[in-house]
């Protein structure tokens, strides 16, 4: 409370000038420090909140005008009018908040953090509860964007009611909007039930890297007739299963331009050339946060260099803590010459401990 009465400021005023007037506070440090207290009680002092860290917005003061939520009807709207469909990853509150502020239709947030957030080996190690945990921290930064949550593997091969059940975890406790999950006509079945139930599904053919010990390594997909008649045979079975789109990953640009014209839905490109109905990256990687010589797939453009700033940014603040020159007066919270005056007097009684460090006021 900052009020107080007359009594309690009488009261702390004879404290207050007991304690200047005296040459020993206390004969204990620990009732120096009680005394000191009850002159001037926390409770009694207009109080103000001080952190470390403030929470970051989900409306950044320096965001573009709000814009309207994307949904399936503008996907399909945008894909009507041939323009150009953007989709990029997000694995946490700061970098969702950023793609949603730079006017990212839809943001993904793809197994691939096992590797970029997690630090596992690939995809097939990262669980439900892990993917769920980042689709949570994406949705609250996400006011615009429609979001899509990967289904990891392991979470919806066995059976359609296995998918429909781990769909619905990540609508209901991921906050997703809908779900994508990798596999042509076999997973037919799968995306049928999921939409079924009225989850929108985003599938995933060509290269389907949870299962790409089965198909030889991360290799381009459809360089042959037969095989670029199967991406086109999956991408036509997904459709009729119910997804509104489907990622069309490593295909020659050639095959996917050619599949796109024959499909109702949009074809979102990973390394499948400008002909597809849009284009999805991963962030980490085309803003490039990551240390230098990590092979990147030939499709990925870097528009930054993100590891090299922070790289720079950290090392600066690292060797000015070292030499002292931060924290700076301005970094600094100070306190009223009175109140240091009779905290130091309250010191006066408390020895320092042995082979203490003085530092530099």
């Amino acid at each position: 409370m900052a009020l107080r009465s007359r009594a309690t400021l009488a009261r702390t005023s004879r404290c207050i000038s007991r304690l200047s007037s005296s040459t020993t506070i206390s004969s204990t440090p620990s009732q120096s420090c009680r005394l000191l207290l009850a002159t001037q009680p926390f409770l009694s002092l207009p109080q103000t909140r001080y952190s470390s860290h403030s929470p970051l917005s989900a409306e950044p003061a320096t965001a573009t005008p709000a814009r309207k939520e994307t949904t399936l009807r503008n996907i399909k709207a945008m894909h009507e009018r041939s323009e150009p469909i953007t989709v990029i990853t997000a694995h946490d509150f700061p970098s969702a908040l950023v793609a949603d502020a730079a006017g990212i239709e839809i943001i993904l947030v793809g197994d691939s953090l096992a590797m970029v957030a997690l630090g596992m080996e690939d995809t097939s190690e990262v669980l439900v509860e892990e993917m769920l945990l980042h689709c949570r921290s994406v949705a609250r930064a996400t006011k615009s964007a429609f979001t899509i949550g990967d289904l990891p593997m392991g979470s919806y091969e066995v059976s359609p009611e296995q998918a429909l059940e781990t769909a619905i975890r990540f609508v209901k406790y991921g906050r997703m909007k809908g779900v994508k999950l990798e596999g042509g006509r076999d997973m037919a079945p799968a995306i049928k039930r999921i939409t079924a139930a009225g989850i929108p599904v985003l599938a995933h053919v060509g290269l389907t890297p949870q299962r790409h010990n089965a198909l030889g390594g991360f290799k381009v997909q459809g360089r042959t007739a037969v095989s670029a008649a199967k991406v086109l045979d999956d991408a036509l079975a997904v459709q009729e299963a119910g997804a509104f789109a489907t990622v069309m990953e490593a295909v020659p640009t050639e095959i996917a331009a050619l599949i796109t014209p024959k499909l109702s839905i949009p074809t979102i490109g990973i390394g499948a050339g400008k002909g597809c109905s849009g284009q999805v990256l991963v962030q980490i990687d085309m803003l490039g946060n990551h240390p230098p010589g990590r092979l990147l797939p030939r499709f990925v453009k870097k528009y930054g260099d993100v590891w090299a700033e922070s790289l720079k940014a950290i090392e600066t603040y690292r060797a000015e803590v070292k030499s002292r020159a931060y924290p700076a007066p301005e970094h600094a919270y100070h306190s009223a010459k009175e109140e240091t005056r009779l905290f130091r007097k309250t010191l006066s009684s408390i020895p320092d401990p042995e082979r203490s460090r003085h530092y530099v006021a």
